[in-house]
């Protein structure tokens, strides 16, 4: 199993020249494996995609977790979605609304130039709650996460691996100490024993004391929630806009100083290829 890091900002993208090391780019992840491939989000990082050179995949499935704008506002820059040859499914939480509605808000004028149904490749879309799906031979689990909106978090088992991806999360929320009782922590059962998770990290603890509710963690939570699901390696993503890449290092040379986790932890980058046994 192959993951490529494509988009790992919060909430908005960034351009400055501070944020070009851990990338401007919005919430987006690709899975390949063999002939599968499956793109996590839709934010920013998900424009000029190229990863289908010489690969033969002709389907391509979008796991998004919430439909807020920093997850979506790379959809009308999907380079697949103009093709005709290209089968593409997307997967979404369901809501009030059907999914087609809810997308089709902002692939629509005065939003977006051109309509969902307008989209030339063969769309078909999926509404998804506490799921398990097939999609090749990739075995899915979504389950609802604590984020405003329904939001789910998505594990991937491939052929000998397991990714977690839980790029907006809130844990911390519901359970003050998140040493209590893991069973009732929030996207637990999507992480146990995972191989890799890529999980939120937007705050230092002391910004996420003035953010309560938000929906976002703190890298102090993020990594003890690491811990108790028995992760192998863990990705801190979702990166505040306002972090330039010297204060994303800094806080995790504190959060280093402070701790002794036996497992191994690093901030998420644009631009990484991690390839799991």
């Amino acid at each position: 199993m192959k993951i490529f890091i494509r988009g790992v900002r919060g909430s908005i993208p960034t351009t400055s020249p501070d944020t070009t090391h851990y990338g401007g780019n919005t919430s987006c992840s690709v899975v390949s494996e063999s002939d599968q491939m499956l793109v996590l989000d839709g934010g920013s990082g998900m424009q000029k995609f190229n990863l289908l050179t010489n690969t033969g995949i002709k389907r391509i499935d979008i796991l998004l977790t919430h439909l807020h704008l920093d997850h979506i506002q790379g959809l009308g820059f999907f380079n697949p979605f103009f093709d005709p040859s290209l089968d593409v499914h997307i997967w979404g939480p369901v809501s009030n609304n059907s999914l087609h509605a809810r997308l089709s808000r902002y692939l629509s004028p005065p939003l977006f130039p051109v309509l969902l149904r307008d989209l030339p490749c063969k769309l078909t879309l999926h509404e998804i709650e506490n799921s398990s799906f097939e999609i090749g031979h990739f075995k899915i689990e979504s389950r609802y996460v604590i984020h405003p909106g329904p939001t789910v978090g998505f594990r991937i088992k491939g052929k000998n691996s397991v990714f977690t991806y839980i790029p907006d999360h809130e844990p911390a929320l519901a359970s003050p100490d998140l040493t209590d009782n893991p069973k009732w922590v929030s996207g637990f059962d999507l992480a146990f024993n995972s191989d890799l998770l890529l999980h939120d990290a937007q705050y230092s603890a002391a910004e996420y004391k003035t953010k309560l509710g938000w929906g976002h963690s703190s890298m102090d939570d993020t990594a003890k929630f690491a811990s108790m699901a028995g992760v192998k390696h863990l990705l801190l993503a979702h990166h505040d806009p306002a972090h330039s890449d010297d204060r994303l290092n800094e806080l995790l040379a504190d959060l280093k100083s402070r701790n002794n986790y036996q497992f191994k932890y690093e901030l998420a980058a644009e631009g990484m290829q991690i390839e799991l046994p």
